[in-house]
């Protein structure tokens, strides 16, 4: 007995994906502190491309040991806020497996001055501080961490400066 054949193509309904705006807005489960992300920032020379890069490297305080992951990151800016947030995990194609945190570095070439960088999750929660750029005198200072105001938003973000990853270009 054939099977027959469809006079009109059935609707598949689509996967709902999750917006950025959607995360920033939403409010979190009540949940206990755990510092589950770190936020690294540091400057970086790209000596092919002749250009001084801020690197803003948000990575996983968990190591995994089979596979390597990187973070799935959505950045929005407005004026002089950065909000990155973290849509979920993903495998990279790497053949050798060795044990390292989830990473994913944003590249910056313009960051100059102060500027507020959210660190947000799915889930709404929200950690910021206010980092100063200052290509000049090749230094960048963590003016402030802090927690803002949202119901049930906890602490999952620690923020530091990578002083050991910083490279500029050689004098010659």
């Amino acid at each position: 007995m054939p099977l027959k054949s469809p006079k009109e193509m059935p609707k598949v309904p689509k996967t709902r994906q999750k917006k950025a705006e959607s995360a920033i807005k939403a409010i979190p489960d009540p949940k206990p502190d755990k510092f589950e992300y770190a936020c690294k920032v540091h400057f970086s020379y790209d000596p092919v491309q002749k250009t001084q890069y801020y690197i803003i490297a948000v990575e996983t305080i968990a190591e995994f040991t089979s596979f390597a992951y990187e973070l799935n990151l959505e950045l929005v800016i407005d004026k002089r806020e950065l909000y990155i947030v973290i849509m979920g995990i993903s495998a990279k194609s790497n053949m050798v497996p060795e044990v390292q945190p989830a990473r994913t570095e944003l590249n910056f070439e313009d960051l100059v001055g102060e500027y507020t960088v959210h660190v947000v999750k799915q889930d709404g929660a929200i950690n910021s501080a206010i980092i100063n750029f200052n290509i000049f005198s090749k230094e960048i200072k963590i003016e402030k961490e802090f927690k803002p105001e949202k119901k049930n938003n906890r602490l999952f973000c620690k923020f530091d400066i990578e002083k050991n990853k910083f490279s500029f270009p050689s004098k010659g």
